[in-house]
């Protein structure tokens, strides 16, 4: 509250009298301005409380009945973690809270390394071929500028980098042996061997195909980008379909490895199973996508096995563990 106005001595000048009237009028309304903001900052603390508690309330509910304990720059921290378990949750709460002022003091301690040594080039592997590459000094560096007689070499600046050939492809054309007897007609023509591949058919040889199946399955090459690889680099239009057989043999070729996984599997006393849908086309469906399923049989140590089948009917499951009887830990599919 303003206090009360003084009452003017007579002998003051009537302007002066107007304009303390004027500066009284203004210093009321400045505190009534200052007493609104105060009521306002008052209201904003008192609803920041609130909207703090009901926040920590909702990370309790999150975290578990543990999370009481913490904190809330801990709960906070808890938040920024992409994945929080119970363990990490109770860990954090045997540690004590932890406060504002106790994590700028931690920062404090902490010394801030503002020149930080870099860590170095990395060493190149030892089993790797060196090529020496000798970089000559320009013409007016081999001679000395002081006396004009030729300068020798008398050491070298070494630097390693790691350098790489480019894949080459070639043709490889195999010609098998044919013979025959020059005397003995009746005894036909005798051709060699052919040499084992993974598809005698295919015009790939076995390490085009390897590498085919290393750049899909280990560096997530797509099959129709590799052929795009060939169109562009060798100018070799292959259709999809020949490089997908030549893969398709591969898997083949792999099936009594799968079979003695799946025996391996069916011998032990436990095994998990899930099946999971995948999109696919087939050609009796062209332009649109089917629904096929991988079924996933696994153990703890052991290989995990994935069964792909057009259909998730209770069939697949039958015929998997008809000779087995040990337990099966599913997620309660009906047709486990």
């Amino acid at each position: 509250m303003s206090a009360p106005p003084q009452p003017v001595p007579p002998h003051l000048d009537p302007d002066i009298v107007a304009l303390i009237a004027a500066l009284q009028q203004e210093i009321d309304a400045q505190q009534k301005q200052l007493a609104f903001q105060r009521s306002e900052l008052e209201y904003a603390q008192v609803k920041i409380q609130v909207l703090e508690e009901r926040l920590r309330k909702q990370r309790i509910e999150k975290y578990g009945k543990q999370s009481e304990k913490l904190s809330d720059l801990q709960l906070e921290l808890l938040d920024r973690e992409p994945a929080v378990s119970s363990e990490e949750i109770e860990s954090e709460a045997d540690s004590g809270r932890l406060h504002e002022g106790d994590a700028k003091k931690s920062a404090e301690r902490t010394p801030r390394r503002k020149n930080q040594q870099h860590p170095g080039r990395n060493e190149l592997p030892a089993h790797l071929e060196r090529i020496e590459e000798i970089v000559a000094c320009a013409a007016d560096q081999c001679r000395c500028g002081q006396c004009g007689a030729p300068t020798r070499v008398i050491g070298y600046e070494e630097t390693e980098v790691l350098g790489m050939k480019p894949a080459v492809h070639f043709v490889r054309v195999i010609k098998r042996e044919k013979r025959a007897c020059a005397h003995c007609i009746e005894q036909g023509v005798a051709t060699a061997a052919a040499p084992e591949r993974i598809a005698p058919k295919s015009i790939f040889a076995d390490e085009t195909i390897v590498e085919f199946i290393i750049r899909k399955y280990c560096d997530s090459v797509p099959l129709y980008r590799q052929r795009a690889i060939l169109m562009r680099d060798l100018g070799l239009d292959v259709a999809l379909t020949t490089i997908n057989d030549a893969v398709l043999r591969v898997g083949e070729l792999l099936i009594p490895m799968v079979e003695e996984m799946k025996r391996d599997l069916l011998q032990g006393a436990y095994i998990q199973a899930d099946e999971t849908h995948v999109a696919v086309q087939t050609p009796e469906k062209k332009g649109e996508n089917h629904r096929a399923y991988f079924w996933q049989y696994s153990a703890p140590g052991k290989g995990v096995v994935f069964d792909f089948e057009m259909t998730r009917s209770k069939k697949v499951a039958e015929e998997f563990f008809k000779d087995y009887g040990g337990i099966l830990h599913s997620d309660g599919y009906v047709a486990y």
